[in-house]
């Protein structure tokens, strides 16, 4: 899984520098190739050539229409070499074998989504005085920077360059340096699509690195960045130097609130894999439930029975839960596991790792807490892994304010048969997502998707996601 060269203006392009990065294998810990340890001097390279296919080239004269062939095109192939693919995410991520796959076909929806929305970013007319005409046109930023994170690789490489590309950007791509490989592979796709040249750059390496100077680059026009809130509030400092603006998609702390008389043959399974879902490492993940206090006992008498049949285990063994992407992520995830268990948390119930996983790889037993302090750090912060705590409320009221009371406004979840009350909590939460009786529903490509404070700002997905990636333009005719 090597390729220590960057895809900069339609060629694979040797690092100014001759460092490398190790790329791990979650799995088993072993190192299975290395990529291109970037510097600003490739980033450069990378946003000129970006920059000169926009202004001069080929691709800043591609129809809509003849955006939408390649998009779509991309996503055929994509579906073609969809096994092949998800055996290199699954291996670059430790993702069981089903999710990758599942992710790879999400990947392809992600371009035939926005294959099919490129044509069809309307403008407007506004009636305005006597003897004037106006519109208001959509336009490409120009170049722009794409950060990704490790978590989600195929996806997030179509979520955030579909709708960049579908509506006329210039882009360069740095991936996480934990999770490269599906990115790299996918160059081979872009060309058989026949994207032009420079639309599309690629260069790896660090993100304090090669994403500081892909963000602070004065020769790009809007970034997009998922990761850490930590990170986020730096790339946005970085954007503001040069007054551009960005998208961040960042972390989440989401409740699924748990009334009386919720129906929890249906919730419970759909709870669980809310939170082991990617061994955990989503930033939408239902890491919060918020139940009723009368049902409480109930609730949690199923989900230790669910979270004790958790099997966790190498991709190849497709079962629910992989490993954790990293040494350094693991032994993070694992240190909220231990610091709670120090506070006297009760831990109610744990999956178990089989006993055929790799002894080297990095994992962790998804872990029920319960009932947890609401004040306690496990109950108030981001874990990034398979830890799900529990929490009782007393009345609507106080699932309120418990939903509302972290830093976080990304995803939530009311399970209910009250009609009025789903739509009171849907009013009532604070959260850029609502899930009434169910959570994530899919991939949920069409739906626009994005948080406040610390979960960042700006939309992705659905038609939102062009709006982001456009600028308006408001012209005015005098024609007398």
């Amino acid at each position: 899984m090597s390729r220590s060269c960057n895809f900069i203006d339609g060629q694979w392009t040797a690092s100014e520098g001759d460092a490398t990065l190790n790329v791990y294998e979650p799995a088993t810990g072993r190192v299975i190739g290395t990529i291109a340890d970037s510097t600003a001097a490739d980033v450069d390279r990378a946003v000129r050539a970006a920059r000169e296919a926009f202004d001069q080239g080929a691709w800043g004269k591609t129809s809509a229409l003849d955006r939408s062939r390649l998009l779509l095109r991309l996503g055929t192939l994509i579906l073609r070499d969809v096994e092949r693919l998800a055996q290199i995410e699954a291996r670059d991520t430790g993702k069981p074998a089903s999710v990758a796959r599942a992710d790879i076909v999400a990947l392809a929806r992600y371009f035939e989504f926005y294959g099919a929305a490129a044509d069809k970013l309307h403008g407007e007319t506004i009636p305005y005085l006597d003897g004037y005409f106006v519109t208001v046109t959509h336009e490409p930023h120009g170049v722009t920077g794409h950060i990704l994170p490790w978590n989600y690789p195929a996806q997030m490489f179509g979520r955030t360059l579909a709708p960049a590309l579908a509506v006329g950007n210039a882009t360069v791509l740095k991936p996480a340096e934990d999770a490269c490989a599906t990115a790299l592979a996918l160059v081979d796709l872009l060309e058989e699509a026949g994207f032009p040249r420079g639309a599309v750059n690629i260069v790896t390496g660090r993100g304090a690195v090669a994403g500081a100077a892909l963000a602070a680059h004065p020769g790009v026009d809007f970034v997009s960045f998922t990761g850490s809130p930590e990170v986020g509030q730096i790339i946005q400092k970085l954007c503001a130097d040069h007054f551009i603006t960005c998208t961040l998609e960042l972390g989440g702390k989401s409740p699924q609130i748990v009334f009386a008389d919720a129906d929890l043959d249906a919730a419970i399974p759909v709870i669980v894999k809310a939170i082991i879902q990617n061994s955990g490492q989503t930033c939408s993940a239902g890491s919060r439930i918020l139940i009723e206090r009368s049902a409480y006992d109930e609730v949690i008498g199923r989900l230790r029975q669910a979270f004790g049949k958790v099997r966790v285990g190498a991709p190849e063994m497709d079962l629910d839960c992989g490993p954790i992407i990293t040494a350094k992520q693991q032994a993070r995830v694992q240190g909220f596991i231990d610091r709670a268990i120090a506070d006297g948390v009760p831990v109610l119930a744990q999956g178990v790792i089989a006993e055929e996983a790799p002894a080297d790889g990095f994992y962790v037993r998804p872990t029920l807490f319960g009932p947890t302090p609401r004040d306690n750090l496990i109950a108030r912060e981001e874990v990034f892994g398979p830890v799900l705590v529990a929490l009782p409320f007393d009345d609507e009221a106080d699932a309120v304010a418990l939903a509302n009371g972290t830093d976080y406004g990304l995803v939530a979840a009311v399970w209910t048969r009250d009609g009025a009350r789903q739509m009171r909590l849907a009013k009532r939460v604070r959260t850029g997502q609502m899930f009434v009786n169910c959570y994530g529903a899919g991939a949920g490509i069409e739906l626009p998707f994005g948080g406040s404070g610390k979960s960042g700002h700006g939309r992705e997905k659905g038609f939102a996601a062009l709006h982001d990636f456009s600028k308006t333009k408001t012209t005015v005719f005098n024609h007398g």
